[in-house]
C-alpha cells in the first residue's frame, strides 16, 4: 500500500480541480456427379477457421501500432461519437488462438466528449493508448492484482453534470496513465507534461452521467475489471470515439 496519509488532504483536491471530480480446422470433400465417366471424387482444400481474431476489432492500424507488442489485456472504450459522452467498455485478452472478447459494458466518458490534445478543463476525454499499472478507492481492496492504495482521499461530493451525486464514484478507480507517475497512487499529483495538459484520468465507478474527463463502468463491472486485471499481462486502455480508433 502506498497511502500518503499526511497529503490526503491536498491531493484530494487535486483530483477534484483537473482530474475526474466531475483455430479450428473444417473440410469438406467434392460429391459424385451422376455421368457416363466413372464418378470422381474431388477434395476441397482444408478451410482455417479463426477461434478469434488476430487484431482487435473497430481498431486501425495507426491505433494498432500504439499498443505495445507485450500487452495481453487491453480495455477497449469506444466513444459514440467525437462529441458524445456515451461509450462502450470491452475488455480483450490475448491468446494463443488471438484476442478474446468479454462482457460489452455501457460506460460515460467527458461531458463534450474526446481529444487528440488533452488540456485541463476542456472537459474531454484523451485519445491514445495508456497502460495500467495503478489502482485505489474509497472501499477496501476487493482483491486486484494491480497496487492498490484505499484512503479518505477518494471522497468524491458534489453532484455532476445533470445533477446527480457524486457519491461513490470514487469507491474503485483505476488509474489511467496520462500524464501520470505510473508506480505510483492514482491520487499521486506528478504531471510530467506539465499542469496544463491536465491528469487524474481514471476508470471509476459511474454516476449516472458525463464525466469531467474519466471512463466510467457501473460499480460491479469495476470490480469484475480490478479482478481481471494483471500486470503480468501489461494491461493498456485503448480510449477515444469510434472513428479515431479506426485510423
Amino acid at each position: 500500500m502506498i497511502t500518503r496519509r499526511t497529503h490526503v488532504a491536498l491531493l484530494a483536491a487535486s483530483v477534484l480541480l483537473t482530474g475526474c471530480g466531475g483455430g479450428a480446422v473444417a473440410s469438406t470433400a467434392g460429391t459424385h456427379t451422376p455421368s457416363a465417366e466413372p464418378s470422381r471424387t474431388t477434395p476441397t482444400p482444408e478451410i482455417s477457421v479463426e477461434v478469434a481474431p488476430q487484431q482487435i476489432p473497430g481498431l486501425g492500424p495507426r491505433t494498432r501500432a500504439k499498443v505495445p507488442a507485450d500487452a495481453r489485456q487491453a480495455v477497449v472504450v469506444t466513444g459514440r461519437g467525437r462529441d458524445s459522452s456515451a461509450s462502450t467498455v470491452v475488455l480483450y485478452e490475448r491468446t494463443s488462438a488471438g484476442w478474446q472478447a468479454g462482457a460489452s459494458w455501457p460506460a460515460h466518458n467527458a461531458l463534450k466528449g474526446w481529444t487528440d490534445h488533452h488540456l485541463a478543463g476542456d472537459l474531454r476525454s484523451p485519445i491514445g493508448v495508456y497502460t495500467l499499472t495503478d489502482a485505489g478507492g474509497l472501499l477496501k481492496d476487493p482483491g486486484t492484482k494491480l497496487t492498490y492504495d484505499r484512503g479518505v482521499g477518494f471522497t468524491s461530493p458534489g453532484t455532476g453534470f445533470e445533477g446527480e451525486p457524486l457519491a461513490g464514484s470514487f469507491d474503485y478507480v483505476i488509474a489511467i496513465n496520462y500524464n501520470r507517475r505510473p508506480g505510483t497512487s492514482p491520487l499521486d499529483w506528478t504531471r510530467p507534461l506539465g499542469a496544463g495538459r491536465g491528469g487524474g484520468i481514471w476508470l471509476h465507478v459511474d454516476h449516472g452521467g458525463p464525466t469531467h474527463g474519466c471512463v466510467s463502468i457501473a460499480e460491479e463491472h469495476m470490480k469484475e475489471l480490478l479482478l481481471a486485471l494483471d500486470p503480468d499481462l501489461h494491461p493498456v486502455v485503448v480510449m477515444g470515439d469510434a472513428t479515431s480508433l479506426n485510423h
